[in-house]
């Protein structure tokens, strides 16, 4: 009964294979292994994108802090939302990266409104050299708070970039799971709404530690590359990387995967539902924030379950609501799941 997030699963069976399919002999170190010629051309056909530049790197943060740096100028600004991953969960590594740049928030909840960007924006450039000038804008699919921007919601939020001639960077750490939840293609979730730049998550959704950074204009790639090394997130023995990603984007293995893992949060999410529980948010992917009894939280833990609280403690009276976060993978069991709701309910 793991639900704690879904970094915490474990690795897919086809990026194990991989993995051990590129450990023999000799390969060329750098990305500049035969492995990442294949990862590129299938990235470009996933996306339908024959020209963009891909990269790989090991965590989400380095592929949002290098691609942002590589969209921003040290005296820009990046706008995004208040509980953005880049915001609230990255250690100030945009700032770092871009050399000083700075994140200007926009207003509201996990996602952002076409209005509330607008009106953000507009504000920025007022005060000449004394103020930052504007940068990308970075949205997160799927939100931190579970939900899934549709394609209109985007397509919204790009064309009020646009007319400000910003770029557009899309956090997908968790890429899959909106992608099957909205039941598009990349290209659709990106590039063909104006998306310029995609990290695109494979460690959450069974990877053991890839991330792909996709500029779809290949005249940034020489800059990533050069930030890339300076950043220190250039593998030497690259083909461990490539191996991960090549096994991931097999057939429609990535595909799947998100599924799964949207499917075990629908039934966890119905089951609490029907056991009474709030929710904080209202799940669209593979997380959950919902609210029930304490007691219940405390049975939980004593069986073992582990998952994060949101709101509140253990200590306190039993009937009282208490808030938590629940995060389903790709190997999360109905077996699992109905062991977690019997708990609920006591």
């Amino acid at each position: 009964m793991y639900f704690a997030s879904d970094n915490s699963g474990p690795v897919l069976p086809e990026v194990m294979t991989a993995l051990a399919d590129a450990n023999t002999g000799y390969a060329m170190p750098y990305g500049a292994d035969p492995i990442m010629e294949q990862v590129r051309a299938r990235v470009r056909e996933i996306f339908e994108a024959p020209e963009a530049a891909v990269y790989l790197v090991s965590t989400g943060t380095a592929a949002n802090s290098l691609a942002l740096a590589t969209l921003v100028p040290p005296y820009g600004t990046v706008f995004c939302s208040p509980v953005a991953h880049i915001h609230e969960d990255e250690c100030n590594a945009p700032e770092f990266y871009s050399g000083g740049a700075k994140l200007t928030l926009v207003p509201g909840g996990d996602r952002m409104t076409p209005d509330s960007l607008r009106a953000t924006i507009a504000k920025e450039e007022t005060r000449g050299v004394h103020g930052p000038v504007r940068g990308p804008v970075s949205i997160t699919q799927v939100t931190e708070r579970g939900g899934v921007y549709s394609l209109d919601e985007l397509s919204a939020l790009t064309a009020v970039a646009k007319d400000f001639g910003l770029p557009v960077h899309l956090d997908g750490a968790r890429f899959a799971n909106a992608l099957v939840a909205l039941g598009c293609t990349p290209a659709e979730m990106t590039w063909k709404l104006g998306v310029d730049a995609v990290s695109f998550g494979g460690t959450k959704n069974g990877c053991m530690g890839v991330e792909a950074v996709v500029f779809f204009d290949p005249a940034r790639a020489q800059e990533f590359e050069l930030r890339r090394k300076r950043g220190a997130h250039l593998f030497s023995k690259h083909r461990y990387l490539s191996a991960q990603m090549a096994g991931y984007l097999t057939g429609n293995v990535w595909l799947d995967a998100a599924r799964r893992a949207n499917a075990a949060c629908t039934r966890l999410a119905d089951g609490l539902r029907a056991a009474g529980a709030g929710f904080l948010h209202e799940p669209q992917a593979n997380m959950i924030f919902a609210t029930f009894p304490r007691a219940a939280h405390r049975r939980l833990h004593e069986a073992g379950a582990r998952y994060y609280l949101w709101d509140g403690t253990l200590d306190g009276a039993d009937d009282e609501a208490v808030g938590c976060r629940l995060v389903c993978d790709w190997s999360a069991t109905e077996a699992n799941i109905d062991r977690f709701l019997e708990l609920v309910r006591g």
